[in-house]
């Protein structure tokens, strides 16, 4: 798959490692357990976005663009690391972030992305609901604005994420592994359907889950389809069959960024096990699912780490009372 077509800045130290974890495996009981540390890959706190925001703001500065615009939740990973990216780049950043998770306090309505946020010079507009979100939006966009999707998910956006897939196939080439299933997060979806692109255009045997974080699984795999088969119009492919990708939404719990029992515990597993921090969005309710089919099979499983730790602090209360 050649890429060099599409503008592109540098913005993430590639290839991530990819980290066996044979405590993690032993205290599931499973085949070997691979980590790819897309969590550590430099700018802005690390995390998946910087792949897809290379893609989107090459893009972004060969049309002109003095000014990035971009949404999200009041903890969002996103906007934080467009943030970082922008101050990196000389581009003016504008967050518009929705306080739509039932989550209170300082703690997550002032740390953790938020403050981070402020300290890469984004400016920062807070709203209570769709009405002010547009209307903050009408007031800041101009012509020399670009504006990203939620999570940079669009089809350019998930070609951060083909390019992901030939890295970490390459990696398991290495190791002599031929057949896997790899487990990530799906939010915005943008993550999961470059994988799920990029294996199946490299022909890979393995099995790809994506575990919904936010959306019904049948929603989360109309997105993922959809935008896997946007990106591969850009690459002048056919619409993918993603035969070898499966969608749950089993590991939820009360809705998108509210912290489960299940949750904290899978944290504890990794971090007792790994000394590896999953956050209580994203890759906490991944690792979840993760936890129930690694053991299943009887072939390595990979999961795909896609950061987030700054939010981790957002759920410090929460965090501080059930491990203290």
């Amino acid at each position: 798959m050649d890429l060099s077509a599409f503008p592109r800045v540098a913005l993430g130290s590639w290839p991530t490692p990819l980290e066996d974890a044979p405590r993690l495996a032993a205290a599931l009981g499973s085949p070997p357990v691979l980590i790819k540390r897309d969590d550590v890959n430099g700018l802005g706190a690390g995390g998946n976005k910087l792949r897809k925001l290379e893609f989107l703001l090459g893009r972004a500065i060969e049309d002109g663009a003095d000014t990035i615009i971009t949404f999200g939740a009041l903890q969002t990973n996103h906007g934080r690391q467009t943030a970082a990216a922008c101050a990196k780049l000389g581009l003016k950043c504008e967050l518009v972030l929705t306080a739509k998770v039932p989550m209170a306090g300082d703690a997550y309505e002032r740390s953790g992305n938020v403050v981070l946020d402020h300290m890469f010079g984004a400016t920062v507009h807070v709203c209570a609901d769709a009405d002010e979100t547009a209307a903050a939006y009408e007031r800041i966009n101009h012509d020399k604005a670009v504006t990203l999707p939620v999570g940079g998910s669009n089809g350019l956006g998930a070609l951060g994420y083909v390019a992901a897939a030939v890295e970490l196939v390459g990696q398991l080439d290495e190791r002599g592994i031929d057949d896997a299933t790899i487990v990530v997060p799906d939010g915005s979806g943008a993550t999961a359907a470059g994988v799920a692109l990029g294996t199946e255009l490299l022909g890979w045997p393995g099995k790809v889950h994506a575990a919904s974080v936010s959306h019904t699984a049948q929603d989360a795999e109309q997105e993922l389809h959809a935008l896997a088969t946007e990106a591969a119009a850009l690459l002048g492919e056919p619409a993918p069959k993603l035969a070898h990708v499966t969608v749950t939404d089993d590991t939820i719990g009360p809705g998108y960024g509210v912290p489960t029992p299940e949750m904290w515990d899978v944290l504890k597993l990794f971090a007792e096990t790994e000394g590896v921090v999953l956050d209580p969005v994203y890759t906490g309710k991944a690792a979840v699912k993760f936890r129930e089919i690694a053991p299943r099979g009887d072939v390595p499983v990979v999961f795909l780490h896609t950061g987030g730790l700054p939010g981790f602090y957002g759920y410090a209360p929460e965090a501080v009372a059930r491990f203290r």
